[in-house]
């Protein structure tokens, strides 16, 4: 059965299923092609704290409503970000905002991104119709993505604000210092089928289709092992932020320590356990069964 919870604003929805093991935060802002607002964030970084401590929970799905992923900052309150410093002289002009102020408030929004790739839940984003902004680093920085070849994806205030916007590192890292400088330097929007070839995404397909590919995609990895989930997400950004292969000799084996040695739950696949009780050869169907079709243990396992 699914539980909502209470986010204290009708922005953003969370849901979550313990029987699937799958959570979705969803934007609910299709009148504004889920433009985002301090609210929004405010209620996103509550939704994703709540599936951190969850260990029902496995999977979280970003997504928004109407066909939309997200247009970005809603910039018709994107000046009042900065807010805060008393009105300058002739009274009622606004005071430019001070450095100090800005930087506050950008490390502040920066954060989300950061924690999004240290979560310790498998996220997936439900990339469509526009992932622009900020929408594109939450897409970037989720661990798998699909992507629907007609989202359009880039940094459009980059024709207002300048090319420096966002996780500059996240975007070299991931699209490559080509297509970084390419969206950043000309802040053009692009069809995401440009990017089908160089696998920016995990999963590409017809507009139509992502909602569903999403979902079968989440269902896929809430069949793996919750520890052997929080593990890998620790392991795989230690690896991510270290140069080449630095650190390898020392990070392969204590990895694999850790990962030989989990601890399953009652509805998880344990190998070694079924294989104890029904030989190899009928491990290995019911392991099929279980990843590949999505099939229950049977009673007796």
């Amino acid at each position: 059965m699914s539980d909502d919870i209470n986010l204290g604003t009708e922005l953003v929805r969370y849901d979550k299923d313990p029987a699937t093991h799958v959570a979705h935060v969803t934007f609910c802002r299709p009148e504004r092609s889920n433009a985002l607002t301090r609210e929004m964030y405010e209620a996103m970084a509550t939704a994703l704290s709540d599936a951190e401590d969850d260990d029902d929970v496995k999977v979280v799905v970003l997504r928004g409503e109407g066909g939309v992923f997200t247009s970005g900052q809603d910039m018709a309150v994107a000046y009042s970000w900065y807010s805060g410093d008393k009105p300058s002289e002739p009274a009622g002009k606004p005071k430019r905002p001070s450095q100090r102020r800005r930087l506050a408030y950008d490390r502040w929004a920066q954060s989300f991104y950061h924690d999004l790739y240290k979560h310790n839940k498998v996220l997936v984003a439900q990339v469509e119709g526009y992932a622009l902004g900020g929408g594109l680093e939450f897409a970037l920085s989720c661990d798998l993505a699909v992507c629907g070849r007609g989202t359009k994806l880039g940094m459009p205030a980059a024709r207002f604000l300048g090319p420096v916007l966002g996780n500059l590192h996240l975007f070299f890292w991931r699209l490559g210092p080509t297509f970084a400088k390419d969206l950043l330097l000309t802040g053009r929007v692009a069809d995401a089928g440009e990017f089908e070839d160089r696998r920016l995404f995990t999963r590409f397909c017809d507009d139509a289709d992502v909602a569903d590919e999403t979902e079968a995609l989440a269902a896929s990895v809430a069949r793996m092992p919750a520890d052997g989930i929080a593990i890998a997400k620790e392991f795989f950004r230690l690896v991510e932020e270290s140069p080449g292969m630095a650190n390898a000799d020392v990070v392969e084996h204590i990895a694999h320590a850790y990962a030989t040695n989990l601890s399953f739950e009652a509805d998880e696949f344990n190998f070694v356990k079924v294989r104890a009780k029904v030989g190899t050869s009928r491990a290995f169907e019911l392991r099929d069964a279980y990843f590949d079709r999505g099939e229950p243990l049977p009673d007796d396992l």
